[in-house]
């Protein structure tokens, strides 16, 4: 296919802290080809603007101080770096110590570069693999931006900004969205769901919530945290409570609710940080809907009638669950022989059930108070966090890895927390310590 005459880009005039750049693109009445060739002439102009861009985080060769030991410059030579425009080369300085040492380049210091790439160029390969694989960001990046990139090296550039966001999760506090609406209660929620691994097998990654609601019970804000698969999940709940604690300082006379499926572990965590507690109520109905399938048996009509009634006097009316408990022991005496021992021991599994979460079923009280009763921002949060990507078919992680994924995708998923990390590179750099 012909495609469209494209003029070099050129440097027109560079004054003071403007640059002009100028390029020429021939329309040929194909819309799809003038398209392309624009874009191309777009990258070219980029990459003529990016020289004097980057050129100016250089030093004049004077000798300078680094935490105040004095370096001088070891040489002056090319450098290619990435950007959003394609490779640039400019000549720098690199300088060292008398005592020789690590070279330090004040360019890249200064500039925020991140590996070879300009912040802008990380922020948009790590921000693409934080949603999807490799290879579909070296085809989007093609097809988007007419920019080649390899797969490693988007993994390499992604795992590095994943690595900062590690390095300092404990330094960069983030702060809250300004909310249209006082906030009136905050829930928290954890759960777990598995993840291939690359040695392991399939285990289970942490996934916790940070629900903000208004007096309507209308959700303003959620904060997502996840962490890899690890036995005594004790980094994921330092991580989850390093970010309750910074909350609770923001907001210290909201109500907390701690929301989770029935795990006795789950409510060690959360009594720690909220006044109440509730157990998910679709957990308590999938329960009911057990023990409606151990009494009913094939009887679908009765069963479903039964379930249906005893759901919704679960969820509206106060002393439920004591009731229901009274119900399953009248209905578990009467069983039949058919298929007693199963139908027995599955009446009695839900008696404990029931039994040990009894406390945790005030749903009519918190309807009335407009509190969450179910834990769908978390089971949510597992499927958008960790399922969306690290399940992506063919996937299989390694701990480094899979932890820079997943730092990367909390920051993207949690509003604004994205532009905020941006902005803390700029400020401090992007060094690894």
């Amino acid at each position: 296919m012909k495609g469209t005459h494209v003029m070099a880009a050129q440097l027109i005039e560079r004054k003071g802290n403007t640059v002009t750049v100028q390029f020429t693109v021939e329309l040929t009445g194909q819309m799809l080809n003038d398209e392309q060739a624009l874009q191309q002439s777009l990258n070219e102009a980029g990459q003529v603007a990016m020289a004097p861009m980057i050129k100016q985080f250089d030093t004049n060769g004077e000798p300078i101080r680094v935490d105040g030991v004095k370096h001088t410059v070891k040489n002056y030579a090319p450098q290619t770096y990435e950007t959003p425009y394609g490779p640039v080369q400019v000549e720098r300085h690199t300088y060292q110590t008398c005592k020789g040492g690590r070279a330090y380049v004040p360019l890249e210091t200064d500039a925020r570069m991140i590996l070879n790439s300009t912040p802008r160029y990380s922020q948009m390969v790590s921000g693409k693999y934080a949603r999807f694989g490799a290879d579909a960001i070296c085809e989007d990046l093609l097809e988007c931006n007419g920019r080649t990139i390899s797969r490693n090296y988007a993994k390499k550039l992604s795992d590095f900004v994943g690595s900062v966001a590690q390095c300092y999760e404990t330094e960069w506090a983030y702060d809250l969205p300004v909310f249209d609406r006082p906030v009136a209660s905050v829930s928290l929620g954890l759960d777990g769901t598995c993840i291939l691994m690359h040695e392991d097998g399939w285990r289970e990654a942490m996934c916790g919530s940070i629900a903000f609601y208004d007096a309507q019970g209308e959700r303003l804000h959620t904060i997502y945290c996840a962490a890899t698969p690890e036995y005594g999940k004790e980094q994921f709940r330092e991580k989850f409570s390093r970010e309750i604690e910074r909350v609770q300082e923001a907001f210290p006379d909201v109500v907390y609710v701690g929301v989770a499926d029935g795990a006795p572990d789950n409510w060690i965590f959360l009594k720690t940080y909220t006044q109440r507690c509730i157990l998910d109520f679709y957990h308590a109905r999938e329960y009911i809907s057990k023990a409606g399938s151990a009494i009913f048996g094939s009887d679908k009509s009765n069963r479903d009638a039964w379930v249906d009634d005893w759901s919704h006097r679960l969820k509206h009316t106060q002393g439920t669950a004591g009731r229901f408990l009274k119900e399953l022991d009248i209905r578990r005496s009467q069983l039949d022989r058919r298929n007693f021992i199963e139908r027995d021991e599955e009446l009695r599994k839900v008696i404990v059930y029931y039994t040990n979460n009894k406390c945790r079923m005030v749903y009519p009280k918190h309807l009335k108070q407009n509190l969450p009763i179910g834990s769908g921002v978390t089971e949510a949060a597992c499927k958008i966090v960790i399922k969306q990507r690290m399940c992506i078919s063919g996937s299989r992680w390694k701990e480094d890895g899979a932890s820079c994924v997943l730092a990367l995708r909390t920051l993207k998923l949690t509003t604004g927390r994205w532009q905020q990390f941006w902005k803390y590179v700029m400020r401090h750099g992007a060094t690894l310590s």
